[in-house]
């Protein structure tokens, strides 16, 4: 949503890794992409999600990969994670490096991160996402569930059966390469993408684990995230806080104050200085659950103005239009097409 928003351009170097491995021609690969060279060279560059999820599905086509996703995953370096990475290999144990994944992620991205809970003699590790009612594509959720199964298994150089895997996705034709790459035939078209492992396995130490070397990482990893996030936290804040909202009701400028502990005119004044207004970030909110309603055929258009809390149709048509160029409409029927 902001220009320090998004993922870490840094996110790309594994996917040029594949391309170089398979003799793929980068500069083609970069006009296919539409990405500018120089985009590659700027450490602090950040990319939207949309952009990230387009630039992972093309280059599974290119590779003619099925399983792109889990091969991604399988093949990460904890060097490809930065400074993230380097926390993550000198806690220690994996619970302290799961813990760390969660604290320093936003330094890679701010729409993806884990959580977990025991469940009796399990551990529920969970992906989650900034927004949870869009989907992410099948070869990003996969490369995502691979890399953090398979980090832990690299950091604590031991094998750790997965006891079950979930995908919010619909199965593929083929399974045989999940149990190759996971262990475990996944179960497709659920509410998370998940997996479940043993509780004691959190308690596995990480080979190699150095305390002094950590604290210099955590340090620099502080550093980072003072860097990206300075004089920002509140918008974010205020986002999540609307789209939480949304279900019930449209928070208004007062309401949101209230629940922040600041006056109406004391929140406009700080997301002033955030580049930011209240009304612009309401409008983001209502766009992005608009197209997430849109992409399911049984909400009519009728119905989803009323959710987004508009006073009527028409009103929700206008403000569509103008933020996407297209009648709600034309966009489903868009969307459906190219999903055929």
């Amino acid at each position: 949503m902001l220009s320090n928003y998004g993922v870490s351009v840094s996110l790309l170097y594994p996917l040029i890794k594949t391309l170089m491995r398979n003799e793929y021609d980068i500069d083609l690969f970069l006009k296919q992409a539409s990405l500018d060279a120089n985009l590659l060279k700027d450490a602090d560059a950040r990319i939207s999600q949309k952009d990230f999820e387009y630039l992972n599905e093309l280059v599974a086509t290119l590779m003619k990969d099925d399983f792109f996703g889990l091969h991604q995953g399988m093949n990460l370096d904890i060097a490809d994670l930065g400074i993230l990475g380097y926390v993550m290999l000198h806690s220690g144990t994996l619970s302290q490096a799961l813990t760390a994944y969660q604290k320093y992620n936003v330094i890679v991205s701010n729409d993806y991160n884990l959580n977990w809970t025991v469940a009796g003699d399990d551990v529920i590790i969970q992906l989650v996402s900034k927004h949870p009612l869009t989907e992410s594509p099948r070869h990003c959720a996969e490369d995502m569930m691979s890399s953090i199964y398979h980090l832990m298994t690299k950091m604590s150089c031991t094998n750790i059966p997965i006891r079950e895997i979930h995908f919010r996705h619909s199965a593929p034709a083929e399974l045989s390469e999940y149990s190759a790459i996971l262990g475990k035939e996944p179960l497709f078209e659920q509410e998370y993408n998940l997996f479940r492992i043993s509780r004691e396995v959190m308690d596995y130490p990480i080979l190699y684990a150095d305390t002094h070397l950590l604290s210099v990482f955590e340090r620099i990893a502080e550093e980072a995230i003072t860097k990206l996030t300075q004089g920002q936290q509140l918008s974010d804040q205020l986002y999540k806080w609307i789209i939480e909202c949304m279900p019930s009701f449209s928070p208004t400028l007062q309401d949101t104050a209230k629940k922040f502990n600041m006056s109406p005119r004391t929140l406009q004044s700080k997301l002033k200085q955030e580049h930011m207004s209240y009304n612009r970030l309401v409008n983001m909110v209502r766009k992005e659950l608009a197209v997430s309603y849109l992409a399911k055929p049984e909400y009519r258009v009728g119905e989803i103005s009323y959710l987004l809390h508009y006073s009527e149709p028409s009103a929700f048509q206008s403000a569509f239009k103008k933020w996407t160029g297209l009648t709600p409409g034309e966009y489903r029927t868009n969307a459906l097409s190219s999903e055929r």
